[in-house]
């Protein structure tokens, strides 16, 4: 069965840092593409990054120049290096994989951003 755990959420200031974690389990083949989401109170979850199994990366706007994912294939885990975090970055954050046709999600990890 394949699960996603996250880790390195937490609360952080105004322009700070935070690296988001997610691990995947119960795959032997290679994992297809990675994302990372996100969902503020209220609001819908939105896409925020992605990398294909060849390690190439894609951004939404939002993420451009403050956000940088990456995935290490051994470790089977996907990461978000999150800088310059804003309040309104506040949210709920998802990783997502999709792996042998199915989409599979992480039980998302609480980031807030405030002072």
């Amino acid at each position: 069965q394949v699960q996603l755990v996250e880790s390195g959420g937490g609360l952080v200031l105004p322009g700070g840092s935070l690296r988001l974690s997610c691990t995947v389990s119960g795959t032997s083949l290679t994992i297809g593409t990675m994302a990372w989401y996100r969902q503020a109170p209220r609001k819908q979850r939105e896409w925020i990054a992605s990398i294909s199994s060849s390690d190439s990366p894609l951004y939404a706007d939002v993420a451009k120049d403050r956000f940088t994912i990456s995935r290490d294939n051994s470790k089977k885990a996907v990461y978000l290096q999150m800088n310059s975090l804003k309040p309104e970055d506040t949210a709920v954050y998802y990783c997502k994989v999709i792996y042998r046709g199915f989409i599979y999600w992480g039980q998302g990890n609480q980031v807030t951003v405030s002072s």
